[in-house]
């Protein structure tokens, strides 16, 4: 049977959702990822805090910091969460550029959200409508195969890309999703003290390394379905 444009606009759309549904969950995932955290696991690999936080204290202001990325509501609603925010010594942790960098930080997570939820109806709706009826089933399959081809060619130009240049990976992200001279801080400003630059790239390598692998499973997952109802 052959394609109908429908059909070939569909298979093209999933095709191209897929990186973005899989490499955006990724990211999500670290996000989400709370028992344990993130920040548990990377913490034990990355050296201690320079300027007097215990690993206790540091781990806890930290999940308290992603805690409030994953709080439902715009960023300006429950920005109080990090405001009131205190070092040990009653300081707040945050001064007022690291709260504004980090109320452009909630917006871009909740766009990921956004952008990540209709590349997920593109590939689920996409895939089932091609996969469902039996005369379109191997091109759905083969569909899903090519979309987990794409993700990995993606995926693996930008872990390369974070493993060797990894300044200019960090540099042009930001300056991609973030106002210019909003993103830098000192050393002993708390968004340095508890996610430092070793932090963000195992955090890059996690989410690339992640979405990577799961694009190799859904290909060949793709590719045995598409043999099977061949």
């Amino acid at each position: 049977m052959d394609l109908t444009t429908g059909h070939k606009l569909l298979r093209t759309a999933v095709i191209i959702a897929m990186p973005f549904f899989l490499g955006l969950g990724m990211m999500l995932l670290v996000i989400e990822w709370n028992w344990p955290s993130y920040p548990a696991w990377e913490y034990g690999r990355i050296p201690p805090d320079n300027y007097g936080l215990t690993p206790e204290q540091r781990l806890d202001l930290a999940q308290q910091t992603l805690a409030y990325l994953r709080q439902p509501g715009r960023a300006d609603d429950v920005i109080y969460l990090l405001e009131e925010l205190r070092l040990p010594d009653g300081q707040p942790l945050y001064n007022e550029r690291e709260i504004g960098h980090m109320l452009d930080v909630k917006n871009v997570a909740d766009n990921i959200r956004a952008v990540w939820l209709v590349a997920g109806i593109i590939v689920v709706v996409g895939s089932l409508v091609l996969v469902v009826k039996p005369e379109t089933a191997t091109y759905g399959w083969r569909t899903i195969m090519w979309g987990g081809v794409f993700t990995v060619v993606v995926l693996l130009a930008i872990a390369l890309f974070i493993l060797l240049a990894w300044d200019v990976f960090f540099v042009q992200f930001h300056e991609l999703l973030f106002p210019a001279g909003t993103w830098t801080f000192a050393y002993t400003d708390g968004l340095i003290r508890l996610f430092p630059e070793q932090f963000w790239f195992d955090v890059g390598v996690v989410m690339s390394g992640g979405a990577l692998l799961l694009g190799v499973v859904t290909a060949v997952w793709g590719y045995v379905m598409e043999r099977r109802v061949s």
